[in-house]
């Protein structure tokens, strides 16, 4: 079974709205959605409201960085995916997002955004 990719919810700011400011951002939504989900065994839902949310919005600096680079648009995608998941959730995240302290950080955030998704 497939996840659909869900359209974001906030193409003001969040990953959609700052990735349209170096990059076609339909496509940016096209690929990072599906990269995030399966990266991190989240929701679709969770994936779409991290990416839409501030935190979304700092992943899409860091892909914008990797594209100044040099790095085509997936490339630089799935170099933030990998750095992403080799962060760990310190002490203080945990306790704001009620995470496990060590969980890679990529996941930490969806699993909490998906967790909220459910919970509303």
């Amino acid at each position: 079974m497939t996840t659909p990719t869900l359209p974001t919810a906030n193409e003001a700011w969040g990953f959609y709205g700052t990735a349209s400011g170096f990059a076609d951002a339909t496509k940016a939504w096209a690929i990072a959605f599906p990269a995030v989900l399966a990266a991190t065994e989240g929701t679709a839902e969770g994936v779409r409201d991290f990416l839409d949310s501030r935190h979304g919005r700092h992943f899409a600096d860091d892909v914008h960085n990797g594209v100044h680079a040099g790095l085509d648009l997936r490339a630089a995608i799935e170099a933030v995916i990998t750095r992403w998941m080799g962060w760990t959730i310190n002490r203080e995240t945990s306790r704001e997002i009620a995470m496990p302290k060590g969980l890679p950080y990529l996941k930490g955030f969806v699993l909490y955004f998906s967790l909220q998704a459910q919970a509303a």
